[in-house]
């Protein structure tokens, strides 16, 4: 250990010790899942239109299952990829969710009125759009498509823009896309189930009750909850309802609170530490001094203690949400054939049509029209040094649509596969160019934060 006797460092480490804020983890998580949704869609894009299309259409519709007795569960690869492992998703967006509500910008009315109205526009007026496209007929049942804003593209592109936009911007985004999800997972679960079982439903009510009580009686293990969430699915997957809505009701029990106040982890931790220098014997590593070994054992439980399992668990289950989830989600539902062909067909196709004008000109308008609306009336206060042309970029930004639009159109048109590629080539188009519309914006339309001086506009 050359120029450090005291500390030993693997050879990445030190690039790994930055602290991050809770929210600074979340912007990165998103960033970083936009980057690898971008390059998991190209690379499906590349496969569709390649001479391996036929070996990917054999893989995902592989059968695969579990049999216990006279009982199991046996779905394609696709099924498995789009209603099982996507649960842990709708995992992630259910702990965030219950985040936002409790500590973040959602849990003050004076902050969360502009967001939440900017939300139900941007939900409500893109559907209209669509439902102008497609009255009657097979198509209708896609109006829940345009709804959904993609969070990580969207907060990606602009954490791409830097310093250039104000950071009250990016934190009103977060704000509204986590209530996008919100109303589109209650879409989902409302309506776009065909029936009900029942004794499977009310199998999942008591697991939920079960749940709740454990949070109520200060279980904070996660495996009991993760058990349960486990059951939850298969009871959920029985019901009719979508099985990934389990995903969100299991967030929403875990414990969002730590055991230990931040006072008393520093009595704790002061106290602890007290009785450690105490016990020191000279050159003795830990492991040779019980006395030691037990206040560190101590001081880490009483850390474990200081961090909710909600924080917990939101921070562990971005891992495979962020790098496994979501990149086998686009390369199983994005390979979408660019032939001259489809394109035309796409072109003239009412429900394509209808997802693109939804996304790019109904959510600018929804988010931004509702929110400058209100601001005017005085329901709410724009974040600081930001102006209504940045809320445009915003709302343009917000139809970015790709992951929950992409889910939806699977949902909505399951029986018909030529539908739902038509219908993800209007979510591609619309994603990429509200995308490029918004960051253009942002980047040379909307002021730069220092070229505001009116915080109140």
């Amino acid at each position: 250990m050359p120029g450090d006797q005291r500390h030993y460092f693997a050879p990445w480490e030190r690039a790994f010790l930055k602290v991050l804020t809770p929210f600074e983890e979340f912007i990165h998580r998103q960033t970083t899942t936009g980057i690898l949704l971008m390059l998991c869609a190209v690379v499906a894009l590349i496969i569709a239109n390649s001479p391996l299309l036929d070996a990917y259409d054999e893989l995902l519709h592989v059968n695969m299952g579990v049999l216990i007795g006279s009982w199991q569960i046996k779905h394609s690869l696709h099924h498995w990829i789009n209603d099982g492992l996507m649960a842990i998703f709708f995992f992630v967006v259910g702990m965030e969710i219950k985040r936002e509500v409790l500590v973040g910008e959602l849990s003050n009315i004076k902050n969360a009125t502009l967001p939440i109205i900017g939300a139900i526009g941007g939900m409500a007026i893109p559907a209209l759009f669509y439902w102008f496209f497609n009255q009657q007929g097979a198509g209708a049942s896609g109006w829940g498509i345009p709804m959904a804003t993609d969070i990580a593209f969207a907060v990606g592109v602009m954490a791409l823009l830097g310093s250039r936009v104000p950071r009250g911007l990016l934190t009103f985004l977060v704000a509204l896309a986590i209530v996008d999800d919100l109303g589109a997972v209650t879409v989902i679960a409302l309506f776009y189930t065909d029936s009900i079982n029942m004794a499977y439903l009310g199998g999942g009510v008591l697991i939920t009750v079960l749940m709740v009580a454990l949070n109520l009686i200060g279980v904070r293990n996660p495996l009991p909850y993760f058990l349960l969430a486990l059951f939850l699915w298969i009871a959920m997957e029985g019901s009719g309802i979508h099985a990934t809505i389990a995903g969100v009701i299991g967030a929403l029990t875990i414990p969002a609170y730590a055991r230990y106040s931040p006072k008393d982890f520093s009595d704790e931790i002061r106290g602890a530490l007290d009785q450690f220098d105490k016990h020191e014997i000279t050159d003795a590593s830990l492991i040779n001094n019980p006395h030691q070994s037990s206040l560190a054992w101590k001081m880490e439980r009483t850390f474990n203690l200081t961090i909710s399992p909600l924080q917990r668990l939101e921070s562990a289950f971005h891992i495979p949400s962020t790098y496994i989830v979501i990149p086998l989600f686009a390369l199983a539902n994005a390979a979408i054939p660019l032939d001259s062909e489809s394109i035309v067909e796409a072109v003239v196709d009412p429900v394509a049509i209808g997802i693109a004008v939804g996304l790019v000109l109904g959510k600018v308008v929804g988010v931004a029209g509702c929110v400058l609306l209100a601001w005017k009336l005085g329901l709410g206060q724009l974040p600081q040094q930001t102006t209504p042309s940045h809320i445009v970029g915003a709302g343009f930004l917000a139809g970015i649509g790709f992951t929950m639009s992409i889910f939806i159109s699977e949902l909505a048109f399951a029986w018909d596969g030529e539908q739902v590629t038509l219908a993800k080539m209007g979510i591609l188009f619309a994603s990429l160019v509200a995308g490029l519309v918004g960051y253009g914006w942002l980047r040379w339309v909307a002021p730069a934060p220092d070229e505001v001086m009116d915080s109140d506009h």
